[in-house]
């Protein structure tokens, strides 16, 4: 693994994790009803900055290895699509087309966890945790959208 990619890909992760920073949850949000298994507001910065951690890792570890387009080209589709999603959620306050971002980002995902096994068990298994995220994530999003349809923007 070479350091610097490893380094390289983590500012692509906090490039996408500073759309939180644009489009904070917010009051908005405060007020939204969320089904009583949505994950306290402190697990969220630490979910994201592990599974940043690991993906970094996964992209670092597969990167320069023969055959590694696919991995490659599924990282950049779920890097970009997370980035999306947190404007369409709580910037455009979006609920149904947030879900469409989460569906694709969830493929997205999807693609990369098998393609990083293709290539490096490591680089695979690091992607599992943000698999499962992103499926509770996608579940989250749902009952929000079920329960606040009226509160869209």
């Amino acid at each position: 693994m070479d350091i610097l990619v490893f380094f390289i890909f983590l500012a692509a992760c906090f490039g996408a994790g500073a759309t939180g920073a644009l489009f904070p949850p917010g009051e908005w949000y405060e007020s939204l009803d969320k089904p009583a298994w949505t994950p306290p507001d402190w697990v969220f910065p630490v979910a994201w900055t592990t599974i940043y951690l690991l993906i970094a890792f996964a992209a670092s570890r597969v990167a320069s290895l023969d055959g590694s387009a696919y991995a490659m080209a599924f990282w950049s589709l779920q890097i970009a699509l997370n980035a999306l999603w947190t404007p369409v959620f709580f910037g455009l306050k979006r609920l149904r087309e947030a879900i469409y971002v989460l569906a694709l980002l969830w493929l997205a995902v999807l693609g990369a966890t098998l393609s990083h096994f293709q290539l490096d068990l490591w680089a695979g298994l690091a992607f599992i945790p943000y698999l499962l995220w992103v499926t509770v994530a996608g579940a989250l999003n749902v009952s929000v959208w079920q329960r606040n349809r009226s509160s869209e923007a």
